[in-house]
């Protein structure tokens, strides 16, 4: 395990968890922990024996928003010419490798729209969604109007942006926010069996697969089945495609070599 401040990451197999590390403040995301993050997911998409990352916080919070007292005074200039956020917060959105977000408590603000930008939400029980930027005289600003649409329509995106309500674990699932909502004592443990789930397969095809999906919202229908096409044929380029299906035939397990 090695830790710093503000982060803290542990290896369990082939995945780095990476645990936010601000209780005092519920996670809120300082310009310094946006800074250890990135580093702490630099270290694990460098890493050939990661094969997956679990990004995580608390009980209390997984993140509960920008931190107010360290915005408060910023200028329009200031967040311009230093390109706040897009410098630093978007760096989950860049890592090749499958992100899985284990989100218990708060998730607020710019906490919700970083567990948005991981590649798939595990919630315990307690988690609590929300954009409730508009309470402070402000919109979101790292993808709350435009990923949120995108997870849960227009509706309810609106809804939480307008009105600042938090969104609970059970209502976040059935609007295909999250993926699953676990009990709060069991998350860690299924998020680790999702992602050593995940690790364990070939590394360059669930990138692959990452990639594809992604692609699904940026592009229209025709253009993303022609991407996916695409990849589906470099598949067989793949030590691992080879041995996966000889595998199969042969009613063994897979042993994946990741090339």
């Amino acid at each position: 395990m090695t830790s710093s401040e503000l982060v803290v990451t542990e290896i369990h197999q082939r995945v780095c968890l990476i645990r936010l590390n601000r209780p005092e403040k519920l996670n809120a995301l300082c310009h310094d922990l946006i800074v250890a993050l990135g580093k702490a997911l630099d270290e694990a998409e460098n890493n050939p024996d990661i094969g997956a990352i679990i990004l995580t916080g608390n009980e209390r919070a997984f993140a509960a928003g920008a931190d107010i007292d360290e915005m408060k005074d910023y200028t329009f200039a200031h967040v311009f010419l230093e390109d706040f956020i897009t410098k630093g917060w978007e760096h989950v959105t860049t890592c090749r490798k499958p992100i899985i977000a284990a989100v218990a408590g708060y998730a607020l603000g710019g906490g919700c729209e970083l567990a948005m930008m991981c590649d798939f939400i595990i919630a315990a029980d307690t988690a609590k969604f929300g954009q409730p930027e508009i309470n402070i005289g402000a919109i979101p600003g790292a993808g709350g109007t435009q990923r949120l649409p995108r997870y849960v329509g227009k509706s309810k995106a609106m809804d939480m942006c307008l009105t600042g309500r938090l969104m609970p674990a059970e209502e976040a699932e059935h609007a295909g926010l999250v993926s699953r909502v676990v009990d709060a004592d069991k998350l860690l443990d299924v998020a680790l069996e999702a992602a050593i789930n995940i690790a364990d397969k070939s590394l360059p095809i669930a990138m692959m697969v990452k990639e594809s999906v992604n692609q699904a919202y940026e592009t229209n229908l025709a253009e993303g089945i022609k991407f996916e096409r695409r990849l589906f044929h470099s598949c067989f380029a793949l030590a691992d495609q080879a041995e996966g299906m000889q595998a199969f035939a042969e009613k063994r397990n897979a042993n994946f070599k990741h090339r």
